[in-house]
């Protein structure tokens, strides 16, 4: 993902499809991948994000095609005695380039700490991943107040990173916390403004440059229109479930070029 003037589109699916489900919806974005203009022609850079039971079978799908894909969490150590966890090198092998970190939903009911998402940050630079890394305000507050705590975030999850010296390239998905799952996302004005200010922190960071901002939190059709040029892209979730929703974010994509 080097062009930084492409359109970044990213679809997590969290643990809403069973696998086979999974693999229809795969394949049907396959479909569109080698056959939509904005994908073949490298405008839009579209990832996906399926559960860990079919990233390799996904891998193998969209081997074709010039689509991305990356795991939903990571554990913070690359080998040990983690029962049940999936590492970054492991991640890195079966073909991931990405890696969600400090998702909300992982924050709130599993309990990951700032110094988690730390050292989740530093596990995916070691390993040559993309962080996709979530930052958000939990509750509606003026911009400045939320870019102010988004930035804060992300400062907190490269410490670890920093102190080694290991840092690399961030997707920072912008998802307010109020807005994720809603009915409606935040205002385009809002989002503008907030991430304004991340992209000021980001381009002041000589070791974050290159980096970009998405916009997630309810994120669907019609919204790269509403935020032309405020934002990098957008990160998908239950509107994408849909391929021909998913297909129109990317006609969105093509035509804003013209």
């Amino acid at each position: 993902m080097n062009d930084h003037h492409a359109v970044i589109v990213g679809v997590g699916l969290k643990m809403y499809m069973s696998h086979r489900d999974t693999m229809e919806w795969i394949n049907l974005v396959r479909g569109i991948a080698k056959s939509h203009p904005a994908v073949t022609a490298g405008v839009v850079e579209l990832f996906v994000l399926p559960s860990f039971t079919s990233i390799i079978p996904a891998h193998f799908a969209l081997r074709d095609t010039r689509v991305a894909i990356g795991a939903q969490d990571l554990f913070w150590h690359d080998r040990g005695a983690y029962t049940g966890e999936v590492s970054g090198r492991d991640l890195a092998e079966i073909g991931c380039t990405l890696v969600e970190v400090g998702h909300a939903e992982r924050r709130r009911i599993f309990g990951e700490t700032e110094d988690i998402v730390s050292q989740k940050m530093l596990a995916a630079f070691r390993n040559g991943l993309t962080p996709v890394l979530c930052v958000g305000e939990p509750a509606l507050v003026p911009s400045a107040d939320a870019a102010t705590e988004c930035i804060r975030q992300l400062r907190s999850a490269l410490d670890a990173s920093r102190a080694e010296n290991t840092i690399g390239h961030v997707i920072v998905a912008y998802e307010p916390q109020w807005a994720i799952g809603a009915p409606e996302p935040a205002s385009a004005g809002y989002i503008r403004e907030v991430v304004g200010l991340i992209r000021q922190e980001i381009d002041n960071d000589s070791a974050l440059r290159g980096s970009r901002v998405i916009y997630g939190g309810s994120a669907g059709p019609k919204q790269l229109e509403a935020l032309r040029g405020a934002v990098d892209g957008l990160f998908l979730g239950r509107s994408a479930h849909d391929a021909s929703a998913l297909k129109h974010v990317l006609d969105e994509a093509w035509h804003l070029i013209d």
